[in-house]
Formats: C-alpha cells, structure tokens, sequence
C-alpha cells in the first residue's frame, strides 16, 4: 500500500497525460497538487512525513511551477534527474561526512550485513541513481515527451525493480539459510 501511496503523484501524472490528450501542463499541475495533498493527508492523520516525500514535494512544486510559469516542459522533464541526484548525493554525502549509511538505516531491520557489504551497498544505490538521472535525461532529450511520459512510468519503475531483484539476489548469500533450521520437536 505504501508502495502506491509513494506511486501517486507519479499515477496521476501520467493518467491526466494520458486523458488529456497529451497535455503536460494539465499533467504538471495534477502532479504538483497530488504531492502536496500527500503531505496534508499524512499531517491530517497525524503521522509523519519522511524526509524523501519532503524532498520530492519540494522539488515537483519547484520544477513544476516553473513549468507552468515558463510554459516550458523542459523543467518538469529535470525533476526526476534532480531527484535521483539528490538521493545519491544524499547516500554519498551521509556516509562520507556524517558516517551514516542511509541504505543502512533503512535495510538493518530486516537483515544483518558484514560493514563492506552496507558500503559496498550504500555505493551501488548512489551509482544507480546517478544513471537514472542521466537516463532520463537521455530519454527527455532524445525522444518524444510521449515516450519520455511514458518511460518516467513504465521504464523507471522496472529499472528499479530489475535492480532491486539483482540486489536481492546478491544480498541472498549473506542472508541464513533457512532450511538450517531444525526441524520442530513433535
């Protein structure tokens, strides 16, 4: 569910696209609005809104004004490689001058990795989003704002997921075994 929550701008997005015959203001707008709504819901029901929502909300409100004042789509177009870039150089300068691995913080619940593995880690996801960024770009320059619309959707969410899998399946070798497990006593 959280996933979606996450997803809903960005569903809306391209959904108003869509239906609009293509109309990236509308789109931007719908989005700028959807974001913003994410941040009154959570506060309304009194939870709290993490620092990526904060930062992502920030930056499709910036671009996407700016989008609408110039009347120019190039500037929502740089939101996602902004975002993506500010979430490695997050990673990168969190380990580097804080000595706090983000991925870390986020992963540690769920599973216990020797230190290199966390840097090692940390390093891929900053690496990751740095070619996402330029992917996008590569993507928004060089073909239609159709196939851009639809890559920022489709494209995006499977290269993550793609990557996440790889993750899992490197990240299986320091996970225990669970047939180690004996089995119950009867």
């Amino acid at each position: 569910m959280k996933l979606l929550f996450d997803l809903f701008p960005v569903i809306l997005f391209f959904v108003s696209y869509k239906l609009s015959s293509g109309n990236i203001f509308l789109a931007t707008g719908v989005t700028i609005a959807a974001s913003v709504a994410q941040i009154i819901w959570l506060k309304a029901r009194h939870k709290p809104v993490e620092p990526m929502l904060w930062f992502s909300t920030a930056l499709v409100t910036i671009m996407g004004s700016a989008t609408l004042y110039f009347h120019n789509q190039a500037f929502i177009m740089w939101k996602p490689t902004l975002l993506y870039w500010g979430f490695a150089l997050a990673l990168l300068l969190s380990q580097a001058i804080w000595r706090k691995n983000l991925i870390r913080k986020v992963l540690e619940q769920q599973m216990t990795l020797p230190e290199p593995v966390w840097l090692k880690l940390n390093r891929a996801w900053a690496a990751f989003f740095v070619f996402m960024g330029a992917l996008n770009l590569l993507v928004a320059y060089r073909f239609s704002e159709s196939i851009w619309v639809n890559f920022k959707l489709f494209g995006g969410m499977g290269l993550m997921l793609l990557f996440v899998i790889v993750q899992g399946m490197v990240l299986s070798r320091y996970l225990p075994d669970q047939t180690d497990t004996p089995p119950s006593a009867e």
